[in-house]
């Protein structure tokens, strides 16, 4: 694979003082120049001002120049422009014009965090003493950015562009093969690409150490606000992971995730058509109607019409 990480994205809003508060609230740092960190991953979300939400550019890493001149060759074959411009290549997907721009740049070793004692059937790993997560008061703060899915009016269209063009793999697919989750590195999904009426982010992902953390996070954003509930708890099916969704000010949902399945050979994998509600969950509530589809959806298509 050419590509081993989803470095960053920028993300516009109309909204932008109210956009920035909350990504600080939510546990990334804010450095004072439209940029907010992780703690493994460096500067990972760009917030810049626009008409409407929507992310304008997603950066990924490269190896190498020989990686840059492979995916050129392969737009080149689907008729889609790119410039190389020393070490980093610059194109767009044609439908949703999300400008993608890919770096080399060195790999991301996240530290190793030991897992926590744990108790259960036949498994005594924590005696005379609370669990680590209950007796924690730091604030949460995401290890690094997972993944980002995008809406398309065109997905196939969009899909083949990840694929084909920049060299992602798809791992599964939500009931249809227009909805797919794809990857760049050996997480489960660094895009997710999902049909619809048109384009627009329908969440960030943000990775942190375990349940406890997703539950601590969540519950501090809703205890500020609770109208920030987005969807959750609960696990996915495609990916594994446990989540909690919330949603920003400008109405895009920020998760947080843990323990999602990592695929470190491709011949292992088998890329399935998760149907009915496994297409989004295994367990947890119901998403809610605002999930599927977003309250501003209609602006979103007259915005794009304009």
């Amino acid at each position: 694979m050419a590509l081993h990480r989803l470095s960053s994205f920028t993300y516009a809003v109309p909204n932008l003082a109210e956009v920035t508060a909350y990504y600080s609230e939510f546990g990334l740092t804010d450095n004072g120049d439209g940029s907010f960190s992780t703690l493994d991953g460096g500067k990972q979300l760009y917030l810049e001002q626009g008409s409407h939400r929507r992310i304008t550019t997603v950066e990924l890493g490269a190896d190498n120049a020989d990686d840059l001149d492979r995916i050129a060759s392969s737009l080149k074959a689907m008729d889609i422009d790119s410039a190389i411009d020393g070490d980093r290549l610059t194109t767009a997907d044609p439908v949703t014009k999300t400008r993608v721009v890919v770096v080399v740049q060195e790999r991301v070793e996240q530290p190793r965090v030991e897992a926590v004692p744990f108790n259960g059937p036949g498994r005594v790993e924590r005696v005379n003493s609370r669990a680590d997560g209950v007796m924690r008061e730091s604030r949460v703060t995401p290890r690094k950015l997972g993944h980002v899915l995008i809406v398309s009016p065109e997905s196939l269209s969009t899909i083949r562009f990840f694929s084909d063009g920049l060299g992602f793999k798809v791992s599964d697919y939500a009931n249809v093969k227009s909805n797919a989750f794809m990857r760049c590195s050996e997480d489960h999904h660094n895009i997710g690409i999902f049909g619809g009426d048109a384009t627009y982010p329908h969440h960030s992902s943000w990775q942190v150490d375990d349940v406890d953390d997703i539950g601590r996070g969540a519950e501090d954003l809703l205890n500020a606000d609770e109208n920030r509930q987005g969807w959750g708890f609960g696990r996915h099916f495609a990916g594994s992971n446990f989540f909690w969704y919330l949603k920003d000010p400008a109405g895009t949902m920020s998760e947080y995730y843990c323990d999602m399945d990592l695929i470190t050979d491709d011949d292992l994998w088998v890329p399935q058509i998760a149907e009915g509600p496994r297409g989004l969950y295994r367990w947890g509530p119901k998403p809610p109607e605002a999930f599927l589809r977003p309250a501003d959806i209609a602006e979103l298509i007259a915005a794009q019409n304009n």
